[in-house]
C-alpha cells in the first residue's frame, strides 16, 4: 500500500517528464533525421557544415569560450574573497550576488542595451567628462558582456561551494610546515576546487553556446550565433527539420560536456548548493 502511494505521488512528475522532456526530445530526433516526406535523411545533420551554419557555430564556440574564461577569471578570486571573509553569515553575501538572477532575463538584457547604446548611460557619462564615446553595441563584445553578466553566478557558485569544503586546519597545518601562499594555493586549494571549476565551466559554456536572445538584443541582428540560426529555422522559416538537425548537433556538445562533469565531479561536489 505504501509503495502504491509513493508511485501515485510520483505520477505528476512522470507526466511532466514525459510531456515536457521526453516527447520534445523524440520530436527533435524525428525531425532531425527525416525530411518533409518523412523519409530518413542525414542532410539536416550535415547542414552544420554549410558556410553560414559553420560560421555561426564557430562564432558561438569562440564567444562561448571567451565568456567562460572571463567568468572563470572573475569568479575564482571572488570566491576566494567570499570564503575568506570573516563574517558569520557568508550565505547572505552569496545571496546578494545571486539576487540579480531573480529579475526577468530579458529585462536584464534590455538594461544592458540601454547602458551600451550610443546615447546610453555609459556614453552620456563619458561625454559628460569630455571623453569620446564607445561604440560596442551590436558587436560581439556587447554580446560577451551580456553573457558574462548573466552567467557569472553559474561559475561563482560551484567554485565557492568547493572552497567552503576545504578545512581551515589543512591550511593551518601547511603554514606550520613552512608552506607559503603560492604553495598552499597550488598544492591544496587549486586541486580541491577542480570539481567546482569543471562544473562552473560547463554550466557557463553550455548556455553561452546555445544562447540566442542575448545576441539578438545586444547584437542587433549583426551577431549571428548558431542559436539564432536555429531560432530562425523554427520561428521564421518554419523549417522544423533544419532546426532540429542543428539542435541535435548542439545536443552532442551538451552530452559531451555532461560527460566531462561526471568524470571530474563524480560526487557532485561542484554542483551542489550549500
Amino acid at each position: 500500500m505504501r509503495k502504491f502511494k509513493q508511485q501515485f505521488l510520483a505520477g505528476p512528475y512522470l507526466i511532466w517528464i514525459i510531456g515536457f522532456i521526453l516527447l520534445p526530445l523524440i520530436m527533435i530526433l524525428y525531425y532531425a533525421f527525416t525530411n518533409g516526406d518523412g523519409s530518413f535523411t542525414l542532410s539536416y545533420i550535415t547542414a552544420i557544415a554549410d558556410e553560414t551554419n559553420r560560421k555561426a557555430m564557430g562564432l558561438s564556440l569562440r564567444l562561448g569560450i571567451i565568456c567562460t574564461i572571463v567568468c572563470l577569471v572573475l569568479s575564482y578570486p571572488l570566491a576566494m574573497i567570499l570564503n575568506n571573509m570573516k563574517i558569520k553569515n557568508q550565505g547572505l553575501v552569496v545571496f546578494i550576488f545571486m539576487l540579480p538572477m531573480w529579475m526577468n532575463f530579458m529585462l536584464r538584457i534590455l538594461a544592458w542595451k540601454l547602458l551600451l547604446s550610443k546615447n546610453g548611460v555609459i556614453n552620456s557619462i563619458l561625454t559628460g567628462f569630455g571623453l569620446s564615446r564607445i561604440n560596442i553595441i551590436n558587436t560581439p563584445t556587447a554580446v560577451v558582456l551580456g553573457m558574462v553578466y548573466d552567467f557569472l553566478p553559474f561559475m561563482l557558485l560551484p567554485i565557492y561551494n568547493s572552497m567552503t569544503r576545504i578545512r581551515k586546519d589543512w591550511i593551518e597545518a601547511a603554514r606550520d610546515l613552512g608552506a607559503g601562499n603560492v604553495t598552499i594555493f597550488l598544492k591544496i586549494i587549486l586541486p580541491l576546487t577542480v570539481s567546482g571549476i569543471i562544473s562552473g565551466i560547463v554550466m557557463v559554456f553550455v548556455p553561452s553556446l546555445t544562447s540566442f536572445a542575448i545576441s539578438q538584443v545586444l547584437g542587433g541582428g549583426h551577431v549571428l550565433l548558431i542559436g539564432n540560426v536555429i531560432e530562425q529555422d523554427f520561428m521564421q522559416g518554419m523549417q522544423w527539420n533544419a532546426g532540429s538537425g542543428l539542435s541535435f548537433v548542439l545536443m552532442i556538445f551538451v552530452i559531451a560536456s555532461m560527460t566531462i562533469v561526471n568524470i571530474f565531479d563524480k560526487e557532485g561536489e561542484g554542483t551542489s548548493i550549500c
